[in-house]
């Protein structure tokens, strides 16, 4: 018989205490191995086949994926092992170090998500191959919080895993089988500067970047109307202008203009399409004015996520929680893991209010019902 993994505590602590932000700003990303090796350590000892799965280019960065019984079925549960970045002198409680208080789990990844992965190892304590007819995985990614880069590693293998996963972001134990992609898009437009005194001089980037604003505002209504998916609060795409830099001093023309924009996309709509979309539209007023333009994206773009109402885990997770299944505005790896064949829900016990946030915390009164729902989640899609 194998050893077993240390108690629940003892991981939580441990995942807590470990350091493994990621970031797409190079100073405050950090390797997530030490979590890997961590999760590595456990699930071994718990009697799992454990695979680290180095990301290619980046040899302080792994997906790890631990497998009990053997089959081409099973389930997978999910989560990502970094965390974003964190003002340490806003916290009352120290990040790093879980801490319990006020019938709370405070610290760094208590709600967003580490906390699920050991919760999903405590689900599994005890079982061995033998009691399963279909396979449980344990998987754990690297830098959802940044590029997810893990999740893409792992479509780009093409490896199958499960029939089913479950990937316990934070819903407050409500299951989400839905929720909009994410594309973040620079618009640049240049132009010539010249003296203010006289706009001949020059050709003004700003007074063109205000018209494609104006174009852009106008996408925006017309894509609200003709596209809308009742299952989300917000039942149609949204376009935020959300950033915006031209110029460098008042008296002179400006000569260059960046805007930056995000875009949350409903399922069936196309990043690349939307993309080239954009690209037409801002094509429309620069060509017009004579200004070059580049649309170019800030990160590679988040799918959206659909599985059907209809898929077992949909249906066993709302009969588990007594919740129909939701929709959410956020992303998360669902569609990544769904393009490996796998039909997939959102379901964790933290709160998204609680994610990215100083004193981030997890209620302990989740902890029991969490792990009642995976053991159940288990039963039914593993176990003979």
């Amino acid at each position: 018989m194998p050893s077993q993994a240390p108690t629940l505590t003892t991981m939580l602590e441990g995942l807590i205490g470990t350091l493994s932000v990621s970031s797409v700003t190079p100073a405050f990303d950090h390797s997530n191995r030490a979590v890997i090796d961590l999760l590595a350590s456990w699930l071994e000892s718990a009697g799992f086949r454990v695979e680290i799965l180095a990301l290619p280019g980046q040899p302080d960065k792994a997906n790890l994926l631990a497998t009990l019984g053997s089959g081409p079925g099973g389930l997978v549960l999910s989560g990502h092992t970094d965390t974003v970045p964190f003002d340490a002198h806003l916290w009352t409680h120290d990040p790093l170090k879980l801490t319990e208080a006020q019938g709370r789990l405070y610290g760094l990844g208590t709600s967003d998500m580490k906390s699920f992965l050991a919760l999903a190892i405590e689900a599994a304590r005890g079982l061995t191959a033998t009691d399963l007819a279909q396979p449980l995985m344990i998987l754990a990614t690297a830098d959802e919080e940044s590029a997810m880069h893990g999740a893409r590693a792992l479509v780009e293998a093409g490896r199958p895993l499960g029939r089913y996963a479950v990937i316990g972001e934070p819903t407050g134990l409500r299951p989400v089988r839905l929720h909009k992609g994410v594309m973040g898009e620079s618009i640049r437009l240049v132009g010539r500067s010249g003296h203010a005194s006289d706009p001949a001089l020059g050709n003004n980037a700003l007074d063109g970047m205000y018209e494609v604003m104006g174009a852009l505002m106008a996408w925006r209504s017309e894509l609200a109307d003709s596209h809308r998916h009742p299952d989300f609060k917000i039942p149609h795409p949204t376009l935020n202008l959300g950033h915006i830099h031209g110029g460098d001093n008042p008296n002179r023309i400006c000569g260059e203009c960046e805007l930056h924009v995000d875009m949350r996309l409903l399922p069936g709509l196309s990043a690349t399409d939307v993309r080239a979309e954009l690209s037409r539209r801002v094509a429309t007023v620069a060509d017009r004015r004579g200004l070059a333009w580049f649309v170019e994206p800030l990160f590679e773009a988040i799918p959206p996520a659909e599985t059907p109402a209809g898929s077992a885990i949909v249906r066993v997770a709302e009969g588990l929680t007594g919740h129909t299944a939701e929709a959410v505005n956020f992303g998360t790896e669902a569609p990544f893991l769904n393009q490996l064949g796998m039909e997939t829900i959102v379901l964790g016990p933290g709160d998204i209010a609680q994610a990215h946030q100083p004193d981030e915390y997890l209620e302990l009164d989740r902890i029991r019902p969490t792990l009642d729902l995976l053991r159940a989640l288990i039963q039914r899609f593993c176990l003979r």
